[in-house]
Order: C-alpha cells, then sequence, then structure tokens
C-alpha cells in the first residue's frame, strides 16, 4: 500500500510541475502575442500634417479615410507652413501632402533639402499662383497697373496666412514691381470672407491665390498678369515626408508616389468637403465615389 501510494505521489507531481509548465508557456505566448500586436498597431499609426487651407484639408481628410480603411490609424496634426517643415524635420510629423514647387515652397526646399524627403512625385500638375482681382475690376489686368491705381484698393494686398510659401513670394512680388502696397495677414478663411463681401458689393480687392481652388467656381475672379513671373509659370504639388518614413512605411510611400488628380477630381472633392457638416464626412463619401481610381494609387 506504501508502495503504491509513493508511486501515486510521483505520477501526480510530474503532473503538476506539467501543467504548471504549461501554464507558464501559454501566459508567454499571450504575452507575446500582445506585444506584438502592440507593436504592429503602433507601427500603423500615423501623423499628417495638415495646414488650413482648402484643398489641404480636402486631401488630407481624403488620405486619412484611406489609409484608415487599410487599417492604419491617422492623426491629422494642425500647422503652419514653417511648422510644417520644422515637425517633419525633427520626426514629429510623418508626412506633408502639399509642396508647391519650384517657385512657391522653394525657400522651404533650400532650408530642408538635407533633413526632410521632398518626393519627386506628384499628385498635381497644373498649379497656379498669383494675385486676383474681380473680373469687373476692369481698368487692372496687370501687377503692373497696380499702382496706378492703389486708391482703388487703399494700397493694400488682402493675404491670408503668415508663413505660407505663397505670401513669401507676395513679399518679393511688392519689391520685384515696387508696388507702393502693403500685404495684410489674416487666414485663408478670413481673405475669401473678404473676396466674398467685396464680390456682393461690386467693390475692388486683390489678393494672392492659386488654383486648384473652389474660390473660382463661386466668383468670377481673373489673373493678373505677372511680366516678372515672381509667381512663376506652373506649379507642381509634390508631398513631403520625414527621414526614415519610406524604409518605415514602404508601402504608404508608393501610395503616395501613384497619387495623381485632375482638375474635376480635386474640385470635387474640395467641394464635398467643404460642403460637409465635418470634413471627414465629405471626404469619405468621395472615397466611395471614387474607389476605382483609388485602387489605382494603392496597389
Amino acid at each position: 500500500m506504501y508502495k503504491w501510494k509513493k508511486e501515486l505521489s510521483f505520477i501526480l507531481a510530474i503532473l503538476m510541475v506539467a501543467v504548471l509548465a504549461a501554464c507558464g508557456s501559454n501566459g508567454e505566448e499571450a504575452n507575446s502575442e500582445q506585444t506584438g500586436t502592440e507593436s504592429e498597431a503602433k507601427d500603423k499609426e500615423l501623423t499628417i500634417g495638415q495646414v488650413n487651407w482648402a484643398e489641404n484639408i480636402a486631401v488630407t481628410n481624403m488620405w486619412k479615410v484611406i489609409l484608415e480603411d487599410k487599417g492604419y490609424n491617422v492623426k491629422l496634426s494642425n500647422l503652419n507652413m514653417g511648422s510644417t517643415m520644422k515637425a517633419l524635420e525633427s520626426g514629429d510629423l510623418d508626412a506633408s501632402l502639399e509642396i508647391w514647387l519650384p517657385v512657391q515652397d522653394a525657400n522651404y526646399l533650400e532650408k530642408y533639402q538635407d533633413t526632410v524627403n521632398f518626393s519627386d512625385a506628384t499628385w498635381y500638375d497644373k498649379a497656379k499662383v498669383g494675385l486676383v482681382v474681380p473680373a469687373y475690376v476692369e481698368e487692372v489686368n496687370s501687377v503692373e497697373d497696380l499702382n496706378e491705381h492703389k486708391e482703388m484698393f487703399n494700397s493694400e494686398i488682402v493675404g491670408f496666412g503668415p508663413g505660407a510659401g505663397t505670401m513669401e513670394v507676395t513679399e518679393d512680388l511688392i519689391k520685384d514691381y515696387e508696388l507702393d502696397f502693403e500685404l495684410l495677414s489674416s487666414s485663408e478663411s478670413a481673405m475669401l470672407a473678404e473676396i466674398g463681401e467685396a464680390v456682393k458689393n461690386e467693390e475692388p480687392i486683390v489678393a494672392p491665390l492659386w488654383s486648384p481652388h473652389w474660390v473660382f467656381s463661386k466668383y468670377d475672379l481673373k489673373f493678373l498678369d505677372d511680366p516678372q513671373n515672381t509667381y512663376g509659370g506652373v506649379e507642381k504639388i509634390h508631398h513631403a515626408t520625414r527621414q526614415g518614413f519610406e524604409e518605415e512605411y514602404p508601402e504608404v510611400s508608393e501610395w503616395f508616389k501613384n497619387w495623381k488628380m485632375d482638375d474635376q477630381q480635386i474640385g470635387e472633392l474640395i467641394e464635398y468637403v467643404e460642403g460637409a457638416e465635418e470634413p471627414i464626412d465629405g471626404a469619405k463619401k468621395w472615397v466611395e465615389e471614387n474607389q476605382d481610381l483609388i485602387d489605382e494609387w494603392v496597389k
């Protein structure tokens, strides 16, 4: 009897060791799986800079929808252009989706070309920048006409956000043409509100604007000739990423390079985003209706 009990105790001890070992192994596997999941989720977190311009709000929300459909967690960080470039340099931002070259953002390219990756790929190839006036201002058709009619405009060019490349180029334009004008800084929304009020009352106003932009479908505006070509000719819109982004996110990097839009596509996207209660809702609607196009980007 004693021998039998001794053997039974030995068998139970072996079973207990096996159970404890299995529990430990399962715990390690569970912890390993949890750590792997957390790491994968962290690897799929992206922060994209958003500048408060109509087309920038549209495309950043569009990419947020596209990337989150692919399993990424996307945060949009609202910054001005100068802060955007500094954040890319420091690595606090992963990407900025709107770099205008060869003229408007040339100063940022020159300053950050060694610390930020500026993509050669472009997503829009027919951008234009310049001073605009309402079409009914028949006396002014060129930047060279402005000084002659400065009283009409109170010697003021109504601008938008300080730090934007176009604002800096406009300062250069004032010097190049020796304009007796002051460039006023505000925000894009404030500038557009002033344009809307001026058009409503058929008053003169001059402001720096760019195409693509929804404002041209709402108001009859004309670009002023720029004989010295200070604003440049046709601009192309690129994207930029922090250093190391392409190696860490090769899939997303390739998608950004595949991205192309024409006038109709970007115009409709801006219209959807501007017309929605929340920008993301307008972007979702546009993405749903243009899935074939998006599939060409995210191959």
